[in-house]
């Protein structure tokens, strides 16, 4: 790991006033209507460090240009923990106040203000599984849907419950999020039509940066070493749709249409100094998910719901990242368990992230008791489930020392649902 002093600071103006100070350096994919060959680059304030071409003007040497100048992060990645942590080295030393490159003739060229560059899926995502590791969440959904005495699913404290979902659908925030059809459950069976119960999930996206091997699985000491970053991630669900198909196999089409996630990657580096432990599990787990100093971390997860015939978005939510039963190490240790091979670029969702308290839900179905008690907007209006036009805004900070590291802004509207085609 490679944490940067926070006593250091950027040369970039802002920039550590920012949520992309030194200290975070996120990865993203990026191109400019001048440069339109999509590539890597590394957010700093209000600017983007081009590291193609930084390194190929001989100011990175870590990393190949040609990892640099690839339209994903696979190639990055791939190359594993000790190259990351040297290349993260580089940038700190290369941006900061009195680096070269501060006086640098070129520099101008190397950084590109954010205002001015399209993003781009950040990695080819070959496999995308959704966890329901906040024990928040879970007990309030069984609370609804089963009793409050048997809220937790016997197995839910053992083991850490997951499903695949579809990589296919998984888009950056900024994409329209199409109302989906499915089948809707009904006194006189089931009827064909749009969700009435579209819904987010507030939670964050785990990107894997190496290879596992076919039939070994990771063990939970080693599999920090297999997570590149992390970013926003909403799992959109249709609730109707998803309680109509749930048994035997879980959800199905209710989140397949549509998972969105944040152009920047925040390496796990820069959240080492908002490490908290998280508290002992009782039962104990078995031993291969038995993790010496297990933690999650302290960053503020926040969301505000906008309509789309408003002028001001009304704050709905604000949760914490520590609020996890399991920890990310454990997710991936339980996933590798079986022998299951990950690949540089896969996705884990953490699964909806709420806090005890009712401003720290993680999505509508807790929030208004599945439809049952509306949510009250700023604006005057309601909402029960969204409606289209509702713009959804996810933020993700953590604060020390006055310095703030960001995830950036995860920002989608939804759109009418279509026709189904006939014939």
């Amino acid at each position: 790991m490679h944490t940067i002093d926070f006593a250091l600071r950027a040369f970039v103006p802002g920039a550590q006033d920012s949520e992309f100070p030194l200290q975070n350096l996120p990865y993203g994919i990026f191109n400019t209507a001048r440069a339109p060959r999509p590539r890597v680059g590394v957010a700093i304030g209000d600017q983007i460090l081009d590291l193609a071409a930084a390194a190929q003007a001989g100011l990175l040497v870590s990393v190949s240009a040609d990892a640099l100048l690839q339209p994903t992060l696979n190639a990055l990645a791939a190359l594993g923990r000790a190259r990351w942590t040297a290349l993260r080295a580089e940038l700190a030393a290369l941006l900061q106040e009195g680096s070269p490159l501060a006086t640098y003739p070129q520099a101008t060229q190397l950084l590109v203000p954010q205002a001015e560059a399209r993003m781009h899926l950040p990695f080819a995502i070959g496999g995308f599984t959704d966890f329901y590791a906040s024990e928040n969440h879970a007990y309030n959904c069984g609370c609804l849907f089963r009793d409050p005495a048997n809220a937790l699913p016997p197995n839910w404290k053992h083991i850490p419950i997951g499903y695949n979902g579809r990589a296919s659908s998984v888009m950056l925030g900024g994409a329209p999020v199409v109302r989906p059809n499915g089948q809707l459950p009904g006194k006189e069976g089931p009827s064909w039509g749009p969700t009435q119960s579209l819904d987010f999930e507030l939670e964050i996206g785990v990107f894997i940066g190496r290879d596992t091997e076919l039939g070994q699985p990771l063990p939970v000491a080693q599999a920090q070493d297999a997570i590149f970053g992390v970013v926003l991630l909403n799992d959109w669900s249709a609730r109707e749709v998803q309680r109509w198909e749930y048994a035997p196999l879980g959800p199905f089409q209710a989140k397949a249409f549509h998972t969105s996630i944040s152009p920047w990657v925040v390496p796990l580096d820069a959240l080492q100094p908002f490490r908290v432990a998280l508290p002992p599990q009782q039962p104990t787990v078995l031993p291969y998910l038995q993790q010496a100093q297990r933690h999650s971390y302290d960053v503020q997860l926040s969301v505000s719901l906008q309509p789309g015939t408003a002028d001001r978005a009304t704050p709905i939510s604000c949760s914490n990242l520590q609020h996890l039963y399991w920890s990310f190490e454990q997710l991936i240790a339980h996933h590798t368990g079986s022998g299951c091979n990950l690949r540089v670029g896969d996705l884990l969702g953490t699964g909806t992230i709420s806090g005890t308290d009712h401003d720290a839900l993680g999505c509508m179905l807790e929030m208004t008791r599945n439809g049952q008690e509306p949510l009250h907007l700023l604006t005057g209006e309601a909402r029960r489930f969204l409606e289209d036009g509702d713009t959804l805004r996810f933020s993700a900070q953590a604060h020390q020392g006055g310095i703030r590291i960001g995830f950036g802004e995860l920002c989608s509207t939804v759109a009418p649902a279509v026709a189904y085609p006939q014939g």
